[in-house]
């Protein structure tokens, strides 16, 4: 086991911390990836030290200078692994500017893989043997050269190229491109500089308790996902803490295996999405059970939209009997804009839990009901901001909103990113905000919220809002009702939105798109008798009525690439016809 490393330096790079815990800990624990080469492994370890990773990231870093000018970009489409941040590391280190990606052919991305390398314009790709062939013909068209991280000796690092190398990146400078998951719009590079990653990792290692005790980073999310990227590969770097990753598709086939990980190394630090953790529920056996303790687990982040405080209650119930503590759930929020982290639940406190009145919250108020009252709303309070400045607005007159009002939620930190790549009129309308009587400089979320009890209580996205007679509507709540109203319904792996109303319609009229469950084959379901039971239940708990309701195979609703419904996508295909074939209503 590793003892704590020496005291954190105040550095604003992440290189800079990378030679400081090679010189001053070289034989620690860096990254270790655990791959799962066969259905039943149990997990092959592959782990590089503080210096060993340093060697290999100042030979990749050379190579890429000779490669690439400072300030060009540099698309890494490596599979998840040591390579991945090996590869983002080396740019940062060279002065290049990361595009954090995927290798072609992960189901469902391609074109938006395709349209974010034409709006980066990388000047060269980082890849890995293993998906070099299909990198070379993605690019072959743009004539971008590929490097793979793999083929470069540690060697590769002599006098001439190091020469080239500056000393630190300016910590204004971008380091990196984060592009937005596209739930709402089509994907933009967000200019995230070395001060931001930097500040926000602080900020997350604050949060979650990781700067006052050690903790081990254990990890499952993409690393071209802002969260996977922060705490799986940044925070690590600052605190020099060791980092466990896996891939996303290991946890999907086998979601044991995270849980194994987390039992492996005490004070565990990890994060998932709400589907995740009720995956676990449902699929991780009493025989995989037995051999789990989760008494060391230090945290568990959920930055859902929404975070639901059911499924924490329904992941603890499963796994108390492993030593998993009730005070380890961390609802939490941010976006990619904000680098990622904004605002958390501190672990070691209960879950801060509030029902609210449905009809009020759709009126812009937040008013407590009974606990009791079946229409009502529960949502998670997400903690207080972390290390920066969060405002609920008007959206229309820019007035600061009271405790108990929603909003729209405003952020200010040195977290927050400089804008837009190639977007200088949408980066002035979302990173230069100022609320009514406050300095300018304040990022728009998009999101709406409210504040109660000092807590941040994220309520839904403005963009996604469903309008019908002039209510507003929330649609991941018409979504639960959805899903609890019949058991052949695959939950969270649906999408209600508004289309336009026709004459005589007051707003917009509802579709729900949802996928049946994996085990429920779609000959086998009452199609009919489904859709009267969502329908009745959507009006009983709403007084909606449904325009349509689609129920397609799985895997047929678009998701974001942090796995989130793509409810925008979603309209647009249904508008386009796209769920027309090989669908029942």
């Amino acid at each position: 086991m590793d003892s704590r490393p020496p005291l954190a330096p105040a550095y604003r790079t992440l290189p800079e911390y990378l030679r400081h815990w090679a010189e001053t800990a070289p034989d620690r624990r860096a990254f270790t990836f655990v791959d799962h080469p066969a259905p039943h492994s149990r997990g092959v370890h592959r782990t590089l030290t503080w210096r060993s990773l340093d060697r290999r990231v100042r030979a990749l870093a050379a190579r890429l200078a000779e490669q690439a000018e400072p300030g060009a970009r540099v698309a890494l489409l490596c599979p998840q692994g040591t390579e991945y941040v090996t590869g983002f590391l080396a740019a940062l280190a060279a002065g290049l500017v990361a595009v954090p990606l995927y290798p072609p052919g992960l189901p469902g991305h391609g074109d938006r893989l395709t349209g974010v390398l034409a709006d980066a314009r990388p000047a060269v790709v980082v890849t890995t043997s293993r998906a070099m062939a299909e990198v070379a013909d993605l690019c072959a068209g743009a004539r971008v050269p590929a490097v793979a991280v793999d083929r470069i000796p540690d060697t590769a690092t002599d006098t001439a190229t190091g020469d080239r190398l500056p000393a630190a990146p300016d910590p204004g400078a971008t380091a990196y491109l984060q592009y937005t998951s596209g739930s709402t719009r089509a994907p933009a590079g967000v200019e995230i500089t070395h001060a931001n990653v930097v500040a926000n990792a602080r900020q997350a290692l604050t949060a979650y308790g990781a700067d006052a005790a050690p903790v081990t980073c254990v990890g499952w999310l993409p690393l071209y996902h802002d969260m996977g990227l922060v705490l799986s590969v940044a925070a690590p770097v600052v605190q020099g803490r060791p980092s466990v990753l896996m891939d996303p598709t290991a946890f999907l086939h086998e979601p044991a295996r995270w849980l194994r990980l987390l039992a492996a190394h005490p004070r565990a630090l990890s994060a998932a999405p709400n589907f995740a953790y009720d995956y676990c529920v449902s699929a991780v056996s009493d025989a995989q059970k037995a051999e789990l303790r989760l008494d060391g687990v230090a945290a568990l982040i959920n930055g859902s939209e929404p975070v639901r405080p059911g499924t924490a209650d329904r992941f603890h119930a499963a796994f108390a009997a492993q030593g998993l503590a009730a005070d380890v759930h961390c609802p939490s929020y941010g976006l990619a804009e904000a680098t990622v982290f904004v605002s958390a639940a501190r672990p070691g406190e209960p879950l801060r839990r509030f029902t609210l009145d449905r009809d009020a919250l759709a009126a812009g108020k937040a008013l407590p009901a009974r606990p009791d009252d079946a229409d009502a709303v529960q949502l998670a309070g997400c903690g207080t901001p972390a290390g920066q400045q969060v405002r609920v607005v008007d959206p229309v007159s820019r007035d600061s909103l009271s405790e108990g009002e929603v909003g729209e939620i405003w952020v200010r930190g040195p977290n927050v990113g400089r804008g837009y790549w190639n977007n200088e009129a949408q980066s002035r309308r979302v990173f230069g905000a100022r609320p009514a009587g406050a300095p300018d400089g304040w990022l728009r979320t998009g999101d709406l919220g409210t504040v109660l009890d000092g807590q941040l209580v994220v309520t839904g996205r403005l963009k996604d809002l469903i309008v019908v007679d002039g209510r507003n509507h929330y649609p991941q709540d018409v979504e639960a009702t959805v899903q609890d109203a019949h058991p052949a319904v695959r939950r969270d792996r649906l999408a209600a939105f508004g289309v336009p109303g026709g004459a005589g319609d007051a707003g917009e009229r509802v579709v729900v798109v949802a996928e049946h469950a994996r085990a429920a084959p779609l000959a086998a379901i009452d199609v009919p008798g489904l859709v009267r039971a969502v329908r009745a239940a959507v009006s009983a708990r709403h007084g909606l009525r449904l325009a349509d309701v689609v129920l397609v195979a799985p895997g047929a609703v678009p998701r974001t690439s942090s796995g989130k419904v793509a409810r925008s996508l979603a309209r647009a295909r249904y508008l386009e016809g796209a769920f027309g074939a090989g669908t029942a209503r």
